[in-house]
C-alpha cells in the first residue's frame, strides 16, 4: 500500500508561490516591454540590479499592506484586482518618487503608463491561472476525520471555512459504533476495519484525529492508526492543525492537559528580544508622539464640533501581570456613556459620535496611547488593555483569560488585525484564542506581519 500521490499545497507554500510569482510576472512584464515596445525606462539587466531589488521589496511590503496574499482575498477575483490596482499604484508612485535608488523619469512620460499597466496586468492574468489552476478543486487535501460523532460538524465548518482547500471525503466515529439516536449525514461514515481500503480507494492525502479523549478512540482503531503511522502516512492531530490554519489557540479543547497547548515563544524570556521590542516602542511613541503634537489641533476643532466636551479621555485599564494603569485616548463617545454602568462597546454604537466615528475607523483615537507606550505601560504589539470590569466577568466564563496579561498590552495585535472589536463574550474568546497564538508564537516576523496588517486596516478604514 501506497501513500497518496494527490497534490496539495498547504496554507503557507500557496503564499510564498503567490510572493514568487508575483515577482517573476512583474519580471516577465518588464522583459515583454522592453523587448517589444519602445521602452527604456527599466530593462533586466545586470546595470539595473538595485532598481530591480527595490522594485521586489516594494511589491513585496505593499503587497502584504494591501492583502495581495490574503487566500480568501486571492480566490475572489474582483477583490484581487483592487487590491492589485491599489498595490501597483503605490508601488508605481513610490517608485517614481525615490530617484536616487530607482531610474530616473524617462523623456517620454507615456512609458510610465505602460510601466503602470503592465504590472497590474501581468499580476491579474497570473491571479486569474492561480484560481484556474492552484486553487482549483484538483488541488484540493482530501481528508479522513475521526472524532466524536458531536463534534464532527463543527470540526469541518471551522476547517473549511478557514481554508476552503480542505475537502473533506468522510469520517470515523472514534467511539465505534454509536448508538445515539441522531446520525450526521453530511459526510460518509466509515469504520475502521477497512480504514486501510478507504485510504487506497478515496485517495485520502491526510488523516486527522479530533478526540477530545484518547481514551475513547477504539482498541481496533488505535492499531489500524498505528500502522498507518508506520508506513508513512500523514496522521495529525485536530489542534495543531486548527492551529495552522486558523492562526489561534483552541482553548475550547483544552482540559487539564493545558500545558501541552502553552509552549509559549522563547522570545517571551529572550532578552535580546525584549531589547529590541523596547528600543522599538520608545522610537516608534516617540515619531508617534510628535506626529500627534501635529494633528491635534485639527482634531481639537473636530471635537469642538463634533464631539462637544473634553477632549482627552482616561480610563483604568489591566497591563502586565495583572497591574492597573491609566489609559488615554481622543474622546469618541458622548460625555455620559457609562452614567449608570459599564457597557460593552458594540457595532454602530449609538453612544458613539459622529466625529468619534471617524476617529475609531482611522484609529486616530488611539495615538495619546504612545504616552502609555513612552511609560513603558504598553508596547507597539501585544494584547489590547481591557478594564478590570469587563476582565472580572469574562475571567468567570472563559477559561485561561488572564493568560493574556503575561506581556505587556499593545496598541495594536494579533487580535485586532484578524477579528472584530469584542463586544461579547464570543467575540472576546475569539480574540483571546489569537491574543494566546500571538504569545506561544511570538517573533520579530510576527510583529512585522501584525504591523503590516494594521497598516491595511487604517488604509481600509476597518477601525471600530
Amino acid at each position: 500500500m501506497k501513500q497518496s500521490n494527490t497534490i496539495h499545497f498547504e496554507i503557507s507554500e500557496r503564499k510564498v508561490l503567490l510572493r514568487i510569482v508575483d515577482i517573476l510576472v512583474v519580471f516577465l512584464g518588464i522583459f515583454v516591454l522592453s523587448t517589444y515596445f519602445d521602452f527604456e525606462y527599466l530593462n533586466i539587466s545586470s546595470e539595473n540590479t538595485v532598481p530591480l531589488i527595490v522594485l521586489v521589496i516594494y511589491i513585496t511590503i505593499f503587497g502584504t499592506i494591501f492583502e495581495l496574499y490574503n487566500l480568501q482575498k486571492a480566490s475572489k477575483l474582483d477583490v484581487s484586482f483592487r487590491n492589485i490596482v491599489l498595490c501597483m499604484s503605490t508601488v508605481v508612485l513610490l517608485y517614481l518618487l525615490t530617484p536616487i535608488i530607482t531610474p530616473f523619469l524617462p523623456e517620454a512620460r507615456l512609458q510610465i503608463i505602460y510601466f503602470y499597466i503592465a504590472l497590474i496586468a501581468f499580476v491579474f492574468i497570473w491571479r486569474v491561472l492561480y484560481n484556474t489552476l492552484i486553487a482549483s478543486p484538483r488541488f484540493f487535501k482530501r481528508v479522513l476525520l475521526v472524532g466524536e460523532l458531536s463534534n464532527i460538524d463543527n470540526i469541518v465548518t471551522t476547517l473549511t471555512t478557514a481554508d476552503s482547500s480542505y475537502s473533506f471525503v468522510g469520517f470515523i466515529n472514534s467511539e465505534g459504533i454509536s448508538t445515539d439516536s441522531i446520525k450526521y449525514n453530511k459526510l460518509k461514515e466509515y469504520t475502521s476495519k477497512y480504514l486501510s481500503t478507504v485510504i487506497m480507494e478515496e485517495q485520502i492525502s491526510e488523516i486527522i484525529v479530533a478526540a477530545n479523549n484518547a481514551e475513547n478512540i477504539t482498541p481496533d482503531l488505535y492499531h489500524e492508526l498505528m500502522l498507518l503511522l508506520e508506513r508513512g502516512y500523514k496522521i495529525r492531530e485536530y489542534t495543531q492543525v486548527y492551529e495552522e490554519v486558523t492562526n489561534k489557540v483552541p482553548i475550547q479543547y483544552v482540559g487539564k492537559d493545558f500545558y501541552k497547548y502553552f509552549p509559549f515563544s522563547r522570545n517571551n524570556e529572550n532578552q535580546l528580544y525584549k531589547f529590541f521590542q523596547r528600543t522599538f516602542d520608545i522610537l516608534f511613541s516617540v515619531f508617534g508622539i510628535l506626529f500627534m503634537l501635529l494633528i491635534v489641533p485639527f482634531i481639537y476643532i473636530g471635537n469642538i464640533i463634533g464631539n462637544k466636551g473634553p477632549l482627552f479621555y482616561t480610563q483604568e485599564r489591566i497591563g502586565r501581570n495583572s497591574t492597573l494603569f491609566t489609559i488615554y485616548k481622543f474622546r469618541t463617545m458622548v460625555t455620559d456613556a457609562e452614567a449608570k454602568r459599564a457597557q460593552w462597546a458594540t457595532k454602530d454604537d449609538s453612544r458613539v459620535t459622529t466625529f468619534g466615528k471617524f476617529l475609531r475607523r482611522s484609529r486616530l483615537d488611539e495615538m495619546p496611547q504612545f504616552i502609555n507606550i513612552l511609560k513603558g505601560e504598553m508596547s507597539i504589539i501585544g494584547p489590547r488593555p481591557e478594564r478590570p470590569f469587563f476582565v472580572a466577568e469574562l475571567s468567570r466564563s472563559i477559561p485561561f483569560y488572564e493568560t493574556r496579561h503575561i506581556i505587556k498590552p499593545g496598541l495594536t495585535g494579533w487580535a485586532q488585525v484578524n477579528s472584530r472589536y469584542g463586544g461579547s463574550v464570543e467575540e472576546s474568546l475569539t480574540k483571546l484564542q489569537y491574543d494566546l497564538y500571538y504569545i506561544k508564537h511570538r517573533s520579530p516576523f510576527l510583529d512585522l506581519n501584525i504591523l503590516l496588517k494594521t497598516l491595511s486596516t487604517v488604509l481600509y478604514y476597518r477601525g471600530q
